[in-house]
């Protein structure tokens, strides 16, 4: 029977519907409760895992408020991180070859230089993430290097801890800077002053809902690194059609409410109030503090995310099923897979990476075609940034990453969602066995 499949379809229920509607019958749409709501249940989500807490309990409330920024995309996080962390001009920033363009463009915004590092051969061995080559990150680091970025690539999670060891490692070169008198300088020199070392940051944008064990304890994703950007575009486990997050670990010296007050400002044009506060009575003045952006997100993408997040613990357990099918099924292939979960390490189970050994990227290319003709949509995660035009004008080369264009070039990505039916996953195996056999 011909089967149409989706790559990846937001799975959208009648809890989200009803909520937007909501939203929008309440007459307040941008940025107001219900975000403020969702960034204390993000915040709760992720120091406990649970979707359960009662975030608006006086105690909760204030331990779970100015933890986490909600704006309009991952990309946005990623860039607003780099901004209050005082990167720019003159810094270089570490990220992998092996990733996409949201983890490199942000530096470049803001100025500073991308330093591509090639993967480990064949990726993390026991996980088979297209990690860092930790070597290459310790050899890249000099005077001007202020951040490394981790990428937790398909919802597999990074080892966190080695980054931060080797900026451990490394303080001897890290030079602070000093406030410029702004009152983002001074933040970013108090942040960087009191870090001490590279600052390590982790690009969970696949990963909301992941885990590590460090030190014998569970850490979820937004609390392994200084600072953490998540994505919540249509294609995520998790989503508010648009959407993102910027969250952070506590730092000496510098309080949660400034670090989230700034957040705001760099979000609503550095504007000192927001819409719900000019509301008040008496209230309407403001002031401008820096010509900033405006990537703030509206009450109407959180309220598809509150109710997303309440359904987060059935999604994640419906991929786990659809990965354990896989699993069985290319095992029995011969045909390497990423592992979710390892005893170090629990994905949010984002993406489900094939690769077919002995093909050429135009077999390979060849085989997704023939699966798209029998109704089979499949995707590539990633081509490495350093093949890509605006990459290679910047002077990068992926002959000098060999170990990124090998996990690539014979790489396919099978679909991995939510509406997803047992039949569909039957299908989609049965499909890949007959082309690969082909």
């Amino acid at each position: 029977m011909k089967k149409t499949i989706k790559f990846s379809p937001p799975d959208i229920s009648a809890y989200e519907i009803c909520e937007v509607v909501d939203a929008l019958k309440s007459g307040w749409i941008t940025t107001g409760f219900r975000t403020k709501l969702l960034e204390r249940r993000l915040a709760a989500f992720v120091e406990t895992g649970s979707v359960d807490i009662d975030v608006n309990a006086d105690q909760n409330k204030r331990k779970y408020s100015n933890r986490v920024a909600c704006l309009n995309s991952g990309t946005a996080a990623e860039e607003l991180n780099l901004m209050i962390l005082g990167i720019g001009p003159g810094d270089e920033v570490i990220v992998p070859a092996y990733t996409y363009t949201a983890t490199a463009s942000p530096i470049i915004h803001c100025g500073a230089k991308v330093v591509f590092v090639d993967i480990q051969k064949d990726g993390c061995p026991s996980s088979r993430l297209p990690e860092m080559d930790y070597d290459q990150v310790e050899a890249a680091i000099n005077e001007n290097t202020k951040a490394i970025i981790g990428v937790d690539l398909g919802g597999l999670v990074c080892d966190y801890e080695k980054l931060y060891e080797i900026a451990e490692r490394k303080k001897d070169l890290f030079r602070p800077m000093e406030s410029d008198g702004t009152v983002l300088g001074d933040l970013s020199s108090r942040i960087q002053k009191s870090l001490g070392r590279i600052a390590i940051i982790a690009d969970c944008a696949h990963s909301l809902g992941g885990s590590r064990i460090v030190n014998g304890e569970r850490k979820y994703c937004g609390a392994l690194a200084d600072f953490t950007s998540f994505s919540f575009h249509a294609v995520k486990n998790f989503t508010t059609a648009e959407g993102g997050a910027s969250t952070w670990l506590p730092i000496e010296g510098v309080s949660d409410e400034e670090i989230y007050g700034m957040f705001q400002l760099l979000s609503l044009h550095g504007q000192s109030k927001d819409a719900f506060a000019k509301m008040q009575i008496g209230a309407w003045e403001y002031d401008i503090i820096g010509p900033w952006y405006k990537c703030n997100m509206t009450d109407i993408t959180a309220a598809i995310g509150l109710r997303q997040l309440d359904r987060y613990p059935g999604l994640l357990e419906r991929r786990d099923e659809i990965i354990d099918a896989y699993n069985k099924f290319f095992d029995e292939m011969g045909i390497w897979h990423l592992n979710h979960h390892t005893p170090e390490m629990d994905s949010s189970r984002h993406l489900y990476l094939i690769r077919v050994p002995g093909i050429t990227e135009e077999q390979r290319n060849e085989i997704m075609d023939k699966l798209a003709e029998r109704g089979v949509a499949t995707n590539v995660h990633f081509k490495p940034l350093p093949m890509m035009t605006a990459y290679k004008k910047l002077g990068w080369d992926i002959k000098d990453f060999p170990n990124s264009y090998d996990y690539y070039h014979n790489l396919i990505t099978i679909p991995l969602h939510t509406l997803l039916t047992d039949e569909d996953v039957e299908f989609i195996c049965e499909n890949v066995k007959a082309v690969l056999k082909g």
